[in-house]
């Protein structure tokens, strides 16, 4: 017997207009209050506090499950009592099917809408891109839900004692209570080894566990019961964007116990008296690969199912705990504990911001691991905005692959944090994207390589979608091609440098066919693209040669070059890549001493926007660092942060929740300070980067040079007086008004100070480009990261 079950069409409510879940998934009522006398649980302690623990079920709210996966399937447990709820996932579970993105008509258009971002005329260049460069269709396709399987218990009323954990050191998530006298625990895992989820119930009186068990999903699916302990739910993916949901899937669970009876008809599967149980989980797909979505699901769901049900549970959790641990036991954190770790995880994140609570920040740190873990593993899919969970037909930003910001970002504790093989599956895509994103560089700019813009999904979409506003980024794939170097960096595997090379060079010569010289400027920049998702004048974002643009391709051809070197091939190439690099426009500080975002010194429209896509430079790139840019001398009584200070908390390219660049912060002002004289840094030349000929002195440095006319201590160009005249103008005008030489682009000089030339600036900073003193001064090159760490070159 069947039930038919039809999800309605996803219609899409978001687009990619900002690159993750971001506010749309954050808890609106973190509210738990701490409890006087709280004591974790002792298999909290067990786990060394790593692991997140509750003292209520989830309810019906999502955000509040533990999530589990083992890269290709997930859950979201929420240890309800009367029905426990495992959302389900696969990762290749995605609306729609393949397509093809490439809009012919852009390389036709291509030059008028250069012609036009010149001319700045960016809202009509935005919208000759919105009638020609668009991709087909002009949105990407959502990741989408598999369904939920639901074990009915009953009544839950007079249960005690419960709690609910997430346990990181073997990525089990437990429920326990007490009803009716009887203790129950279900421990729930996603093995990779096994490829299926693992449900164990138990309790310590015999044959008490008695429930029932469903599938239900928002998908097009039909219900069934296999054999006498198993269901089934067979299902189709979403359509969405006009593009009809061609990936099948199959679910079956399957329960086995000891005690009791297990019977299943009709889709229900029902399981009576039992002392244990464990319940099975395999999902099937039919996804292939971008092209091809004919896989055997059926054969893949049964067959894995089948061999699982051969195993015992001890064996099942043993072989998945050895394989975890290997990935997650590699790296060990101790920051101290104190009493606010007693806490329930709820009451931490409630009041972390007011109690000392050291292993919060540890748990955190190891929470991240976790979730790459669970959601990245050699063979799957990359981890997509929500990693791999997900219970939406249509969530926000469709849970897909945001590349201007998210998909980096959910790998930069790959490397760092010793997770190496969870970093393969990104590769494995950039491989895709170098097919699908050579047919739009061909067709939409009439170039070589490959290209992608600021999304993708599982077909690989490369065009530009979601509108110009936000869409039009050209620099997607070469940040993901950086990525290779920075592996192979982290790895020395030449092997892996070697496969992967052709990706690096087809995106840099994407923009060596691509890039133009600036009318004005004389600099090789991109034109059209954006500051990611951040108009500069109201309603438009389209520019040329943004700042995180040139950083990123600086990044490019720097690795292309080194990537060559080292294989030992395409000399030519690498000259033509280090000759367009040297062409790129330098990191420019602006007129309030911020890092310009454009090459215009643009005032941003949003202040508090989400990205601060500019710092690219300080992270993930090393761009801008204390050792190749120190800080210039600063006023002891308050300084400008500029190009060679850390960011404030809180900035990162990509998402904030502050504001944007570069803030102001009082500077230090005891007295006792010890004062670098070369640098007017306040540290001791011992860290001075020119410690080999700096001086220490107890007193801070000589005043700092103020405005000519007096009417600023910065620079001339911040005085209200003197900026209408702009900045050599403004010198100029200072000086007359002073009787005064006026001061050379560069240099700093004041009454209180004689003026003295700055040394040249290096490649990527513009000589003269800042007001005084915030000019980027005696700097040294970037360092290089080697096996031993990062060096100065």
């Amino acid at each position: 017997m069947e039930n038919q079950h039809v999800g309605s069409d996803p219609k899409k409510t978001s687009r990619g207009r900002g690159g993750g879940a971001g506010a749309a998934l954050v808890p609106t009522g973190w509210t738990a209050a701490a409890k006087a006398g709280a004591a974790a649980p002792p298999q909290v302690l067990a786990a060394g506090d790593l692991a997140l623990w509750y003292d209520e079920p989830a309810g019906a709210d999502w955000l509040r499950a533990l999530p589990i996966g083992n890269g290709r399937l997930g859950a979201m447990v929420f240890g309800n009592i009367d029905t426990e709820r495992l959302q389900l996932n696969e990762d290749t579970i995605w609306a729609g099917g393949p397509y093809d993105s490439a809009n012919t008509r852009g390389a036709a258009n291509l030059a008028e809408i250069r012609r036009r971002v010149f001319a700045d005329q960016w809202t009509q260049a935005q919208d000759l891109i919105n009638q020609t460069m668009m991709g087909t269709p002009g949105g990407q396709l959502a990741y989408q839900t598999v369904g939920n399987l639901r074990l009915a218990f009953g009544s839950a009323s007079g249960a005690t004692q419960y709690n609910r954990t997430l346990d990181l050191t073997t990525a089990t998530a437990t429920t326990a209570y007490v009803l009716n006298g009887v203790r129950y625990q279900r421990d729930v895992f996603a093995s990779a080894p096994d490829q299926v989820i693992v449900t164990r119930l138990t309790a310590d009186r015999a044959n008490s566990i008695t429930f029932n068990a469903t599938f239900d999903s928002p998908q097009r699916t039909t219900v069934s019961s296999p054999d006498s302990t198993t269901i089934g739910l067979d299902g189709i993916s979403g359509t969405m964007e006009g593009i009809t949901g061609q990936v099948r899937f199959l679910a079956l669970a399957s329960a086995v116990a000891t005690g009791g009876t297990v019977s299943s008809s009709g889709g229900t599967l029902r399981v009576s008296g039992a002392t244990s149980v464990t319940v099975l989980v395999s999902i099937g797909s039919s996804y292939v690969n971008f092209r091809t979505v004919n896989g055997d699901y059926q054969g893949i769901a049964r067959s894995r199912l089948s061999a699982a049900r051969t195993v015992g549970y001890d064996q099942l959790r043993a072989r998945h705990v050895a394989d975890y641990q290997a990935l997650f036991n590699r790296v060990t954190i101790d920051l101290g504990r104190t009493a606010a770790a007693d806490q329930t995880t709820d009451v931490r994140i409630a009041q972390h911001a007011s109690v000392n609570d050291p292993q919060f920040s540890a748990l955190l740190f190891q929470y991240g691991r976790y979730l790459l873990i669970s959601s990245s593993r050699p063979g799957t899919q990359p981890a997509n905005l929500q990693g791999i969970w997900n219970e939406e037909m249509a969530p926000a930003w469709d849970s897909k692959y945001t590349i201007n910001a998210n998909l980096p970002m959910n790998y930069w504790p790959a490397d760092t944090t010793n997770l190496a093989e969870c970093f393969l599956p990104v590769f494995d895509m950039i491989k895709d994207l170098t097919v699908t994103g050579a047919r739009v560089a061909q067709a939409q700019y009439g170039a070589g390589g490959w290209v992608t813009h600021h999304n993708t999904d599982a077909w690989r979409g490369a065009s530009v979608v979601d509108g110009a506003l936000w869409g039009m980024w050209q620099t997607g794939g070469a940040w993901l091609a950086t990525m290779i170097w920075d592996h192979y960096l982290f790895t020395g595997n030449l092997d892996f440098l070697r496969a992967n090379y052709p990706a690096m060079k087809g995106a840099a010569q994407f923009f060596l066919d691509t890039l133009v010289t600036h009318p004005t400027l004389g600099h090789l920049v991109t034109n059209p693209s954006n500051s990611p998702e951040l108009p500069h004048h109201a309603n438009a974002s389209v520019c040329a040669g943004p700042t995180m643009d040139n950083q990123i391709l600086r990044d490019l051809f720097t690795g292309c070059a080194r990537a060559s070197e080292v294989l030992g091939v395409d000399t030519t190439f690498r000259t033509q890549v280090l000759a367009a690099r040297d062409r790129l426009p330098p990191m420019r500080v602006g007129s309030r001493g911020n890092i310009q975002e454009w090459l215009a010194d643009w005032v941003e429209t949003e202040r508090n926007h989400r990205h601060v896509s500019h710092l690219y430079g300080l992270h993930p790139s090393n761009q801008i660092t204390r050792r190749g840019h120190p800080s210039c001398t600063r006023p002891p009584g308050r300084h400008w942060s500029c190009a060679g200070t850390t960011a404030p908390a809180g900035h990162s390219p990509g998402r904030s929740t502050t504001g944007r660049g570069w803030k102001t912060a009082p500077a230090p002002t005891s007295s006792s300070a010890t004062w670098c004289a070369p640098t007017g840094s306040r540290r001791t030349c011992s860290t001075c980067t020119r410690r080999s000929r700096s001086t220490a002195t107890s007193a801070p440095p000589p005043a700092s040079p103020r405005c000519f006319c007096r009417a600023t201590t910065v620079s001339c160009t911040c005085c209200p007086r003197c900026r209408p005249h702009g900045r050599r103008a403004a010198s100029r005008a200072c000086a007359a008004a002073a009787g005064t030489r006026s001061v050379p682009p560069g240099a700093a000089a004041g009454p209180s100070s004689p003026s003295r030339p700055t040394a040249p600036a290096p490649s990527g900073c513009a000589a003269g480009s800042s007001p005084a003193p915030s000019s980027c001064a005696t700097r040294r090159a970037a360092p290089r990261y080697s096996r031993r760490g990062w060096r100065p070159t």
